[in-house]
């Protein structure tokens, strides 16, 4: 059995809205001092839904397939729904990722919370 999945690879290989959002409303940057991984999330939000996403991630395939997929689930998704992704969920949307390499996907839902908090600070400063 191969290590990673099809879907893991396609996302490694083609990852999905990279780059930067100037004017985003919410960021989050999180990171794993232990393998180093960084991953910083741009969200645009407007009337309460993810107009659009994009993230920069430093890591390794595992920690680029996850943030791929990931801003993949939550671009267009109400708030309430994207409140919700978890760990699992990107895991699972990779068809899995072997054990040692799952912090990977909560590092990915760290990154939308921390936007998401971004997001709300941003809003109630306003």
């Amino acid at each position: 059995m191969a290590l990673y999945s099809e879907k893991v690879m396609d996302h490694f290989r083609n990852p999905r809205n990279v780059g930067v959002i100037e004017d985003a409303n919410g960021v989050g940057e999180v990171g794993n001092a232990k393998c180093g991984d960084i991953m910083k999330m741009y969200l645009k939000i407007k009337d309460d839904v993810v107009e659009d996403v994009k993230f920069e991630t430093f890591g390794c395939g595992s920690a680029i397939a996850s943030s791929s997929m990931a801003t993949e689930m939550i671009k267009g998704q109400p708030l309430s729904e994207v409140r919700k992704l978890t760990n699992k969920a990107v895991t699972e949307a990779l068809d899995g990722l072997p054990a040692h390499k799952l912090h990977c996907s909560v590092l990915a839902e760290e990154a939308i919370q921390a936007a998401l908090a971004d997001y709300e600070k941003r809003k109630t400063e306003d």
